[in-house]
């Protein structure tokens, strides 16, 4: 058997995220001899707010940061999008960079993992009629990380991410299993 690639697309670019440190810990934790995972940082990546003048569906790419966006995640058999909860919402940069491309997602498993203080479910389940839409192939291991007060320093970081995210581990274990055997 192959090894599978798995992108962690972290979707949040604010500064003050804690969403890097969520996905280190997701890489450590989801990869396997089956699974070769790597995370890739909207805020790194920096995608201008859509500006190609064709449909996505189409296919038909002007621009050169879509071409590369596009190659980037052509490179990827499944994903796990990893963001916070917004006023009940998604960050708008993961909308942005879902919409760049069509043709690319359609079909793979995605996983969604989201995060804030009671976990992000109304996020999640807002981002879901998104990926149906896209034609993902969703799993049905999905994360909500609730990050209590308590647990956070000054700045909003973990104090301790290991500790915090321990009781997921379970959880990350299945998802692990799941992308190994949907995509084996």
């Amino acid at each position: 058997m192959s090894v599978a690639k798995i992108a962690i697309i972290i979707g949040s670019t604010r500064p003050s995220r804690i969403g890097p440190s969520i996905a280190t810990w997701l890489q450590q934790n989801l990869q396997t001899a089956d699974l070769n995972v790597d995370i890739l940082d909207l805020a790194k990546i920096d995608l201008p707010f859509l500006d190609e003048r064709h449909m996505p569906s189409d296919g038909h790419y002007e621009l050169k940061h879509t071409q590369a966006w596009s190659d980037l995640i052509q490179g990827y058999q499944g994903f796990v999008l990893l963001f916070p909860q917004y006023n009940w919402g998604y960050p708008a940069p993961l909308k942005n960079a879902l919409d760049y491309l069509y043709s690319e997602w359609r079909g793979k498993p995605v996983s969604m993992v989201s995060y804030g203080g009671r976990g992000g479910y109304q996020a999640a389940l807002a981002l879901s009629l998104v990926l149906r839409g896209l034609k993902f192939n969703r799993l049905s291991n999905n994360l909500e990380i609730s990050l209590p007060a308590a647990e956070l320093d000054d700045q909003g970081h973990f104090k301790d991410p290991e500790k915090s995210l321990a009781p997921y581990k379970f959880d990350v274990r299945q998802l692990s299993a799941e992308f190994t055997h949907v995509l084996g």
